[in-house]
This record gives structure tokens, C-alpha cells and sequence, in this order.
């Protein structure tokens, strides 16, 4: 995983842009798709936090050829209480932010976990073009997030939902690091 941070404003709006032409035409062409199996699943994370999915985007069979599982958090200013409803709602309106990106292939949209935060837990084909995304995504979610909120995680050759079923153990010298990312081991 490369640098945490945006990709420069000109290059990161350029990618949106993009991604706003090509998700038209796939809505034109019906290649969207709204899945409910997963809807109300929880989903717990080794930081102690845990979050139900209320919505699932797929586009085609929503299986990468070279799979990556891709996380990003971020914490929304302004959004308390009640407003968690309507931004869950009105989240929809953003899907051309990113399933016209290359190598989208589905996202989990977790609602506000009990530090107030969301996640979009995704299965991308490939992790450089999975970190294109999240660097370009930083610009817009800069816009509404609260600073220092918003980071992303990818996990290189394993499918979401592999990584989600059997988290892979924490490495490195900061374990914790990673808690907020690492879904908790089942038992």
C-alpha cells in the first residue's frame, strides 16, 4: 500500500470526472446491480467497532481477476443523530463516484459504527487501481469528512469476502494499526 493520502487536485478531479462519464453508460446498459443478500449483515472490526451493511453495489459478477480487497473510513462532519438516516438514503446519489473507476467490482456500504464512522468494504481487480481509487476518492470525501478521518486500507490477492470470513492476522511492528480495517476473527 502506497502513500495515505490524495492524489494531486487536477489528477484526482480528472479520475472522478472519468468515473462519472462511465458509470452512465453502465447504468445505460444495466450492468449495476443492488444485491440484498448481505444487507443487514454486522460486520465487526478488531479495533472493537462493528457496523451492518445497508446497502451492497456489484457491478456484473463482481468477481476481480486479480482481486484486492480495498477498505475506506472516514467520518462525516455534521452528521449526528437523525442525519445518519438521511445521509444512508441520500448515499445512493453517490454511487458515480466510484463504480465507473477501472477495476470496480463491488462495495459493502457499512452504516456509522459507534465512533460515528463509515466504511465501504470492496472488492477491487487490482490493488494499484484499487489505490488510484481511494487517492482520487480522498478529494471528494475531503470535501464533507472530518480532517484527519479518512484512510484506506488494501489487502492484495484476497476476495472481500475471503477477507472478511478469515481476516488475515495483523503483521508488522503496529498491530493496531490496522484494528480499524481488519474485520474481528470469527469464532
Amino acid at each position: 500500500m502506497g502513500e495515505q493520502g490524495p492524489l494531486a487536485p487536477g489528477e484526482a478531479w480528472r479520475a472522478v470526472a472519468a468515473c462519472f462519464l462511465t458509470t452512465f453508460a453502465l447504468l445505460s446498459r444495466h450492468r449495476i446491480r443492488l444485491p440484498k443478500e448481505r444487507v443487514g449483515v454486522r460486520l465487526d472490526f478488531a479495533d472493537g467497532t462493528g457496523a451492518r451493511v445497508y446497502r451492497e453495489t456489484r457491478l456484473g459478477s463482481g468477481l476481480a481477476k486479480d482481486p484486492c480487497t480495498l477498505v475506506v473510513v472516514f467520518r462525516l462532519r455534521l452528521v449526528r443523530g437523525p442525519a445518519h438516516a438521511l445521509f444512508r438514503r441520500e448515499s445512493l446519489l453517490n454511487t458515480p463516484l466510484f463504480v465507473g473507476f477501472p477495476g470496480f467490482t463491488s462495495k459493502l456500504w457499512l452504516a456509522h459504527d459507534e465512533r460515528g464512522r463509515y466504511r465501504g468494504v470492496y472488492e477491487w481487480d487490482g490493488p494499484r487501481r484499487a489505490e488510484h481509487y481511494a487517492r482520487s476518492l480522498w478529494r471528494v470525501l475531503a470535501l464533507v469528512s472530518e480532517p484527519g478521518s479518512i484512510r484506506y486500507a488494501i489487502v492484495p490477492g484476497l476476495r472481500r469476502d475471503a477477507v472478511i470470513a478469515d481476516p488475515p492476522p495483523a503483521g508488522g511492528p503496529e498491530p493496531e494499526a490496522a484494528a480499524w480495517w481488519r474485520t474481528a476473527a470469527r469464532t
